[in-house]
């Protein structure tokens, strides 16, 4: 699937339509065209600075929000990168703690597509190439970098050294690439996703991981000692206990008492425990207890569970809360659904890219559904709202648009969520005028 975008910024526009021309040959796996990259441009991956390397299937991201909230709350300054982006590709590289300019960004996808093209490398790949040269270029006291897709394979995974990596939570997703046939890999799939995940290790580096479920905790176990890198694993290492107002998390070292995350769902203690695990965990930057806490606090993550705020498509339906989420597997699925239960019934309005499965949200989420409605996801094939029929017992309403579908419901005051995809999720607040900055 083609990662689109676009800018308003002339020469970032000729930049990004250089990498929208590139495709990644079939069959092509591994590291040797990131590689042969960076080593054109310097090996920029050999200077960067402190790094927290984060893999997982679902919050991956939210986590990297808290460890950069952290770090900053105490007084470091932090460059970071995550993706994909929602409206605007610079969104991916973040020099410290601002989303990189125009300028810089056109120059530096120039220079890198200048020096690559010839080799034949993928969006990704270029963008890894670009966010290395960027954040090897401007002092900063770490980076919190996010894994794109699965771990071993991705282009991040050739930083050599960093300070500690994490694995979020996992579940079954991108299986075509995560799971094709190939010997030596654990055959049952989470396992399997396991594997790849916490192939980020490095020799000496602590990693640090949630536990998961089947034979996905051996595999992260294996993979670690075959790394030599030190594990700390939830439930066998370390592990923390919610509360009305907080958590506790403890390790063999010591207790600490931590407030709620401000970001909404029960699964962001998850995130934000493992994002304080992670810093508890390496010794080259010190951060309080009280730093954690304010950070904790202050992480905002678009596009999950976000409620939405006053813009031309809330105006739509006035009064009434609207929630956008661009999960799209079951786990991400099984999140929201814990998030919305106990309340009233909601209405969901969907759009889903083709090669995911319609059921990984609408089963867990049909329960509590007053209404569904399908819509397009924009710039790409999606499932058509049969495809979604046999999995509710709800009447499926296809609409143009979310603007149509928020239009057509009814005004009985009950909570909505966008959900199904981040492409949809980009095109919701791009045009509901709330721009990730």
């Amino acid at each position: 699937m083609r990662d689109f975008a676009t800018s308003d910024h002339p020469g970032v526009q000729t930049q990004l339509n250089r990498l929208a021309a590139l495709s990644l040959p079939q069959g092509r796996y591994g590291l040797d065209t990131i590689e042969a990259i960076c080593a054109r441009l310097g090996h920029p991956e050999r200077h960067l600075p402190p790094v927290f390397h984060v893999a997982g299937t679902n919050g991956k991201g939210s986590t990297c929000a808290f460890l950069r909230a952290m770090l900053e709350a105490q007084g470091y300054t932090v460059h970071s990168a995550t993706k994909p982006h929602l409206v605007r590709y610079n969104e991916r590289i973040r020099i410290a703690g601002r989303l990189i300019d125009d300028d810089a960004l056109a120059a530096l996808l120039a220079e890198v597509l200048d020096a690559s093209e010839d080799l034949g490398p993928s969006f990704f790949e270029v963008t890894t190439a670009a966010l290395f040269l960027a954040f090897s270029r401007h002092p900063a006291d770490a980076c919190v970098i996010e894994v794109g897709l699965g771990g071993r394979l991705d282009a991040t995974n050739v930083i050599p050294a960093p300070l500690v990596c994490g694995v979020a939570s996992l579940g079954l997703d991108h299986e075509a690439f995560l799971l094709r046939p190939e010997a030596g890999t654990p055959d049952e799939p989470i396992a399997r996703i396991a594997f790849e995940k916490a192939s980020i290790a490095k020799p000496g580096v602590p990693l640090v991981t949630q536990t998961y479920p089947g034979g996905a905790n051996a595999a992260v176990i294996a993979t670690a000692a075959y790394h030599g890198a030190p594990l700390l694993m939830r439930g066998r290492d370390w592990g923390f206990e919610p509360g009305a107002d907080g958590f506790v998390l403890h390790d063999a070292d010591e207790m600490v008492t931590l407030p709620l995350p401000t970001l909404p769902g029960s699964h962001q203690i998850d995130n934000a425990a493992l994002a304080v695990m992670m810093l508890r965990h390496q010794t080259a930057l010190s951060v309080s207890a009280a730093a954690m806490a304010q950070g904790i606090r202050a992480a905002r993550w678009p596009a999950r569970l976000q409620r939405l705020g006053d813009g031309p498509l809330t105006a739509l339906v006035p009064g009434r809360q609207v929630w956008l989420d661009g999960g799209h597997n079951p786990d991400a699925g099984l999140a929201i659904a814990r998030h919305f239960a106990g309340g009233l019934p909601i209405h969901l309005i969907i759009g889903m890219l083709a090669n995911k499965d319609p059921a990984a949200l609408i089963a867990p989420l049909d329960p509590l559904l007053a209404s569904l409605s399908v819509v397009p996801a924009p710039g790409h094939e999606a499932h058509r709202p049969e495809d979604f029929a046999p999995h509710t017992a709800q009447a499926v309403r296809p609409c143009a648009d979310v603007a149509a579908a928020l239009a057509a419901l009814p005004d009985d005051g009950r909570d909505i969520l966008i959900a199904g995809s981040l492409y949809l999720a980009g095109e919701v607040l791009r045009r509901n005028r709330e721009f990730p900055d």
